[in-house]
């Protein structure tokens, strides 16, 4: 019998004991996040699809867990879950971890060449790909897929999806540009090279303008939208449906990325040179 169907089994029968056998299951399938070799979504003909059954693994772990300390420094502890501990880190991570508060959860793939400025979160089930710098204060929720080469800037909120079980997380493919104090949730793809202006927010509800175009991003009802590839998004407004002088958020697409875009963005190679 393969994981997929072992932890689906698993989650489906909600024990009221887990056995040993239950926990080594969940240890193998941990193990499997953690080297990037299982992800809660993929990439399949440019298409991508959300994994079930790995997000049953990660809330049967919230489950089997028993709560318990977990000393952090010789002044504080936390108290979580037992399955979910906080990651380690080694040097034959080839990733730099800033001084200053970070935290990674257990089950969370950081990819070789990644830099990570304090204080950041990363949870669970989330994927980083090489080359991604998560500026300071940035947060990276459960599940959320970040590709090559992406820069999280400082603030911004990278929303993760656990339940519903079907829902597919945030995605950020390579190469995009994530301003500050951006957030974005609920699902929304960030496509290839694309740039997210500092303070957009962008949801499953949000409704998104290209100007260029002319006309709303399509979505299906209670899917969020996919921002194209080299898109430039800034935040904006439209006005509110029968009151004058009143507007709603609303983010627009003000170009697509040009060279001059490119200079503005411009990743900080000395910062990505580190194991070179």
């Amino acid at each position: 019998m393969d994981m997929e169907t072992q932890i689906s089994a698993l989650y489906d029968a909600r024990p009221a004991k887990y056995t040993r056998e239950d926990r080594v299951l969940f240890s193998e399938f941990m193990e499997g996040l953690n080297q990037g070799k299982i992800r809660s979504a993929e990439q399949e003909s440019g298409l991508w699809h959300v994994n079930e059954w790995v997000k049953k693994g990660i809330l049967t772990g919230f489950r089997m867990g028993i709560l318990t300390e977990m000393p952090w420094s010789n002044s504080k502890s936390f108290y979580d879950k037992d399955t979910l501990p906080e990651k380690h880190i080694t040097l034959a991570h080839q990733i730099r971890i800033v001084p200053g508060g970070t935290s990674l959860r257990n089950g969370c793939y950081i990819a070789p060449g990644v830099g990570i400025m304090p204080p950041a979160f990363i949870n669970v089930g989330s994927y980083i790909d090489s080359g991604t710098l998560i500026d300071s204060h940035a947060l990276v929720g459960s599940c959320a897929q970040i590709g090559k080469n992406v820069h999280i800037s400082a603030g911004a909120m990278i929303g993760g999806v656990l339940e519903p079980i079907g829902n597919r997380p945030v995605i950020i493919e390579d190469d995009a540009f994530i301003g500050g104090n951006t957030g974005i949730y609920e699902g929304v793809i960030v496509q290839s090279k694309a740039v997210i202006a500092p303070g957009t927010i962008m949801t499953a509800s949000t409704p998104v303008f290209d100007s260029i175009s002319g006309i709303y991003l399509p979505k299906e009802p209670g899917i969020a939208v996919t921002i194209p590839s080299r898109a430039v998004v800034v935040p904006g407004s439209r006005p509110l449906r029968g009151y004058a002088g009143f507007h709603v958020y609303c983010p627009i697409i003000i170009k697509y990325r040009d060279d001059k875009t490119d200079i503005s963005v411009v990743l900080e190679q000395d910062l990505r040179e580190f194991i070179e």
